[in-house]
């Protein structure tokens, strides 16, 4: 076969212009000691390294959400604990007050402290992170959780959604706690209430408090059931409870309804659940069982309150100024358990809804107004002013099943503040109140405990997952470095290699150039 010399300087210069690039690439690749710069150089590597840096940019995002999850958790913990250094100090005073020897004027003091440290809490549960974001209002986080109403209560405005943050692979964590978890689901430990019906004036003889529950399971399944009772004294040794049938339950009250018939006793008479204080208050003179019998309250489960405030878009300036439980039968069959919304047609006919309203909507009630009283599935509501057609009100009811704190200390204030020296039956009645109030204290504290809980656990599930994480990334780095990297010690062979190569070609093609046929002759 023949070679033309065109096709030799052809083919050499091929050889040696790949040759040279290779060199070339080599070179640069011996200088950044990368071997993986485009696609073209490894295709099935760069799309591996692909997959791997969409990776190292989730592990990036998620030790950044963990840090902001750390911040505020740590701001919670921080507004928790003080608010339970505060209900401490609360029920320091409280006990203390309670005592009988306390006077008016002492028990006024630590009235006035108990409302600074109200405020300190409200302050505290109105809590806002360096964002100006409240830290317990939930998903509200522009507005604050709570605010005090106008007849001393307060109201949580915030809801109880929790807002998750990813801190791995399919694992993520609520960044909040929200008020309702932390201090709206305490227990109210006082939801039963004692109302005297003989005699039709009292006379102090007997007082018998609103009773704490001290067993909520059979509170809910047996006391409830047989309301309202009937608590009658039949001597001054003996009571006799008997239900809303007139069937007489009193062997199920503490040592089947036998009281000690001592002045001013203090003692305890537990009935399905609910334990109330009960004292006798003898005077001079008097004949226990002449005195004593024929006292009668009535025992029962503490009704709804209805809060009702206006919608701020309302036509007429309108308020309800009260809402009054007037029928407890309408109220139990008819009244939605969520809220409800009043919502007037005209100056005089209303509809009642349940909250919130849709298209398909249909009103559980419908009325007209009976001078400045609107009535709706077993509700009285009293207005002030001459509503409008389009006029809404929102009703929200109260079952007492829980309260939050900032009301206990309301209750608890106002207690403290009643005159009761040298009224025996004032007093009694205040240590009742107070009694009720530092059940309800130990229940908020309690909520407090577990909130503090919750935000722990979720720390440790912070700490956790960056321990993952940070396996992760190593691992991620490595796998990276395994595929892009080059070894120094192979590139630098290969690379003197190459230029040993292009070396002895450019020799050859030097020497072979020389040759024809001239040189033979």
């Amino acid at each position: 076969m023949r070679i033309s010399t065109a096709q030799y300087y052809e083919t050499t210069a091929a050889n040696y212009q790949r040759n040279y690039s290779n060199a070339l690439q080599t070179s640069a690749e011996a200088s950044s000691l990368t071997k993986v710069n485009t696609a073209a150089d490894d295709p099935i590597g760069a799309a591996r390294l692909l997959q791997l840096g969409q990776q190292s940019s989730m592990l990036d995002q998620y030790a950044g959400n963990i840090s902001n999850l750390k911040g505020s958790y740590s701001q919670s913990e921080t507004a928790l604990s003080a608010i339970g250094t505060a209900l401490q100090r609360a029920k320091e005073l409280t006990l203390a007050a309670s005592n009988g020897t306390q006077t008016d004027a002492d028990r006024g003091a630590a009235a006035q402290e108990l409302g600074q440290i109200q405020s300190q809490v409200l302050g505290l549960m109105n809590s806002q992170d360096a964002n100006g974001n409240y830290l317990f209002g939930g998903s509200k986080t522009s507005t604050p959780p709570y605010t005090a109403n106008s007849d001393g209560t307060y109201s949580y405005n915030g809801d109880q959604t929790e807002q998750n943050l990813a801190i791995g692979d399919s694992m993520s964590v609520a960044s909040n706690i929200t008020g309702w978890d932390a201090f709206q689901k305490a227990a109210n430990t006082t939801r039963s209430q004692t109302t005297m019906t003989a005699p039709a004036v009292d006379d102090g003889r007997v007082t018998l408090s609103n009773g704490q529950i001290s067993n909520s399971g059979t509170f809910d399944s047996k006391f409830t059931a047989g309301q309202p009772y009937t608590v009658s004294f039949v001597s001054s040794t003996q009571l006799k409870i008997t239900d809303a049938l007139g069937t007489d339950v009193t062997a199920e009250a503490s040592q089947n309804g036998v009281i000690s018939n001592k002045d001013a006793s203090n003692q305890t008479v537990s009935f399905r659940g609910v334990d109330m204080t009960l004292n006798l208050n003898l005077k001079s003179g008097d004949i226990p069982d002449a005195v004593i019998a024929g006292h009668s309250f009535q025992l029962s489960v503490k009704p709804d309150t209805i809060n009702a405030s206006r919608s701020p878009g309302n036509p007429s300036t309108a308020v309800i100024s009260g809402a009054t439980q007037t029928s407890s039968t309408a109220y139990n069959s008819t009244f939605p358990t969520g809220g409800a919304i009043l919502k007037f047609t005209s100056a005089t006919a209303y509809d009642l809804y349940a909250s919130p309203i849709t298209a398909s909507s249909k009103p559980v009630s419908s009325g007209t107004m009976a001078g400045s009283t609107a009535t709706a599935a077993g509700v009285t509501f009293t207005l002030g002013g001459t509503p409008a057609a389009g006029d809404q009100f929102v009703i929200q009811p109260n079952d007492h099943q829980t309260q939050n704190v900032l009301d206990t200390l309301s209750q608890l204030r106002t207690a403290l503040t009643t005159p009761a020296d040298n009224n025996p039956v004032a007093l009694q009645k205040m240590q009742a109140a107070v009694a009720s109030a530092i059940g309800n204290l130990d229940t908020a504290q309690a909520q407090l405990g577990s909130a503090i809980t919750s935000v722990g656990v979720r720390g440790q599930a912070l700490d956790d997952q960056t321990t993952t994480n940070q396996s992760l990334s190593l691992a991620n780095t490595a796998s990276q470095s395994a595929i892009r990297d080059s070894d120094p010690a192979a590139v630098m062979t290969r690379l003197t290699l190459q230029q040993t190569m292009l070396q002895a070609a450019q020799l050859a093609f030097s020497k072979i150039s020389q040759l024809g046929l001239f040189n033979k002759i």
